[in-house]
């Protein structure tokens, strides 16, 4: 059941018990987080009515409420998302265990091994938007690398995700996981006092946007894993393929344009604008795609609205696409870099040392080439599913997966070994042999 914090003191117990079960699900083995995941699979089917209803009635209020268009999309989790999502849990049961992996096995000397281990990070929180399957994949990853989480949606998703993580806690009731590892806060105020948890909570990964993150980053001592605007841009070069351009063009703005992988920029070498441009505006223009341009782009397509300076800064995630002409390859790296979110940007070309110098040049977490923005996605990466995507320049950077969830801690094994053996005129030599 969904556990309504109601004060400071029972989110802290709240959290307590979260991070004791977090403790307790680092020592399963992978056979039992595997078992729990499969059990969480089977719990969310059984429970597709109630949570299909559920999501009903929260896009029902936030349409009366006057949702914007994009986040409406966003809201919606229908048979068909909640039927992949489902089968994204079983996909990372499938996933190699990242947990208990020896990075390092090393002699220091005799008898005295040194051993470096993956391990959970602890307890996450992880503050979402209004998708509602997001509660599942985080839920699904956060079990497989052994983590406790707690989950905090968007207000406009509060039927569909207790509905969700009714479901998951039934599904775990059943196995060796404590349900107590996934948590579900409902209230603005609880995300503010799970801010200043800084002893129990490990992780704070919040979606949303730029000043939502940044709001985050400045309130909390907690690490703070950054996801925020996705500016994503596609430039064509003077080298580009017209039918590779079209196609790319259109799947990367209109495929899914809620998404934070659809690109807002369209960049076009001034050299080819003449010719490319009509087709992919009328490609577009189908799709019911506003286009709005800079001044030679408008010179060409004199039917569509001139760009402003904000434009050019302006997440969209709706079917409008801003357009630039440039004069060379610099000028676009120089663009994506002044104005991109360093999440994902693509350059459609034939020139591979073009294609070389934009990957190397361009700074984001993804780089693409000759294909479409939005393959920027954990489970299409083959990660099951993802937490968040991270536009930080430290790692875990992109799609933040079951790697982005463990860290490490240095084991060693002696027999009476100390360091004062090591020093001094009678010093012994250490062998620093991998073993």
């Amino acid at each position: 059941m969904t556990i309504a914090v109601e004060n400071t003191s029972s989110l802290i117990e709240t959290t307590k018990q979260t991070k004791l079960a977090a403790l307790k699900l680092a020592t399963l083995s992978t056979e039992m987080r595997n078992q729990a995941l499969e059990a969480i699979a089977n719990a969310l089917e059984s429970s597709r009515d109630e949570i299909v209803q559920a999501n009903i009635a929260d896009c029902q209020a936030a349409e009366t409420d006057g949702i914007a268009k994009p986040l409406y999309k966003r809201l919606q989790l229908d048979e068909h998302k909640l039927r992949d999502a489902i089968a994204g849990v079983r996909d990372v049961a499938q996933l190699a265990d990242p947990v208990g992996a020896v990075q390092v096995h090393r002699e220091i000397d005799t008898g005295l091994i040194l051993k470096r281990i993956t391990c959970p990070l602890g307890v996450l929180g992880v503050i979402f938007e209004a998708r509602p399957e997001a509660a599942i994949q985080i839920a699904a990853l956060a079990i497989k690398s052994g983590n406790g989480v707690i989950l905090k949606g968007g207000k406009e998703a509060i039927r569909s995700c207790e509905a969700i993580v009714k479901a998951i806690k039934q599904g775990l009731s059943t196995t060796a996981v404590n349900p107590d590892a996934v948590q579900l806060l409902t209230t603005r105020e609880e995300t503010l006092e799970l801010l200043k948890l800084d002893k129990y909570i490990d992780l704070i990964i919040p979606r949303g946007s730029n000043s939502f993150v940044q709001f985050v980053q400045d309130n909390t001592r907690i690490p703070v894993l950054g996801h925020a605007d996705g500016i994503c841009h596609l430039y064509i070069d003077k080298n580009a393929d017209m039918e590779k351009a079209v196609a790319i063009t259109v799947d990367a703005k209109t495929q899914y344009p809620a998404a934070c992988n659809a690109i807002e920029t369209l960049l076009i070498h001034t050299s080819i604008a003449d010719v490319f441009l009509p087709p992919i505006a009328a490609a577009l223009q189908s799709m019911n795609v506003e286009l709005k341009g800079d001044k030679l782009a408008c010179e060409i397509l004199p039917n569509i609205s001139v760009v402003t300076d904000t434009d050019w800064q302006t997440e969209y995630s709706d079917l409008v696409l801003s357009i630039k002409i440039i004069d060379d390859l610099e000028q676009a790296i120089a663009h994506i870099n002044q104005y991109g979110s360093k999440h994902t940007d693509a350059i459609i070309t034939e020139d591979e040392q073009a294609a070389k110098t934009f990957m190397a040049m361009v700074d984001a977490a993804g780089v693409y080439h000759n294909c479409s923005t939005r393959f920027a996605d954990g489970f299409r990466y083959g990660f099951g599913a993802e937490v968040g995507i991270s536009t930080q320049q430290m790692p875990p950077r992109g799609p933040v997966g079951l790697e982005g969830l463990v860290t490490y801690k240095y084991q060693m094994f002696g027999d009476g070994h100390i360091a004062a053996s090591y020093t001094g005129t009678d010093a012994k030599s250490f062998t620093h042999r991998n073993l």
